[in-house]
């Protein structure tokens, strides 16, 4: 492994390897003065209630595949980088049609986008009660605004297991498509210059782009048909 990526420790003991008798404390001290550090792994670390609250979340989906529109919703955030700084693209589709409902391009990951995207959907489709809205266990999902959207409109939360995102397949899908067609080999300047080949995109893959599972048809023109 790379030297740059040691910890104090680390390098401590190649130098002893190496025949060079030096202190922990004397590598400790060199490393603070030259300003440099070993990268570090984020620890997750359980919070107290988090296991009982996702108790109450459970998987409602599981490997069931809806058959009618406004059926099964699904949910999910990704990372897109614009100007060397991430951005976050936060996308609501039905799991039935494909269609993507409502999507929105923001600079923060928090549960307020996540409501915005949501009600601009619920107001796009106005579903019968008793609608799954199915996510990941990411934290944008579970604050407070949204689970009371969800209450208030009926809809039902339904949230994957830990470690286990092909529980999500389809919004997977939809971002691996995302990113194949118009993301990889291609650097954005603009947070205006992306929004933009995003807009096109979602037109496209909604009207135009050919689903195998659809039975090649487009998500409009299989809703039209399911109508």
């Amino acid at each position: 492994p790379e030297i740059r990526m040691f910890g104090w420790e680390r390098i401590q003991h190649a130098l002893l390897a190496g025949g060079h008798r030096v202190s922990r404390r004397r590598v400790a001290r060199l490393m603070r003065q030259a300003g440099l550090r070993g990268r570090v792994v984020r620890v997750y670390r359980g919070k107290a209630g988090v296991h009982r609250w996702f108790s109450r979340q459970p998987n409602q989906v599981g490997r069931t595949q809806a058959t009618r529109p406004n059926q099964i919703w699904v949910g999910d955030v990704t990372y897109l980088a614009v100007g060397g700084r991430w951005w976050y693209l936060v996308v609501v589709l039905d799991q039935c049609s494909r269609r993507v409902l409502a999507w929105r391009l923001a600079a923060t990951r928090d549960s307020c986008v996540t409501r915005a995207v949501l009600d601009a959907a619920l107001r796009r489709r106005r579903p019968d009660a008793g609608l799954i809205f199915h996510t990941d266990r990411g934290s944008e999902f579970q604050g407070m605004r949204l689970r009371t959207r969800l209450t208030r409109s009926a809809v039902r939360q339904s949230m994957t297991r830990g470690g286990a995102p092909g529980e999500n397949a389809h919004m997977e899908s939809f971002f691996h498509s995302l990113k194949a067609d118009v993301i990889h080999g291609r650097a954005f300047q603009s947070v205006a210059e992306l929004r933009g080949q995003l807009r096109r995109y979602v037109q496209y893959y909604n009207y135009q782009r050919l689903h195998s599972a659809l039975g090649y048809q487009s998500p409009v023109d299989y809703e039209r048909r399911a109508a």
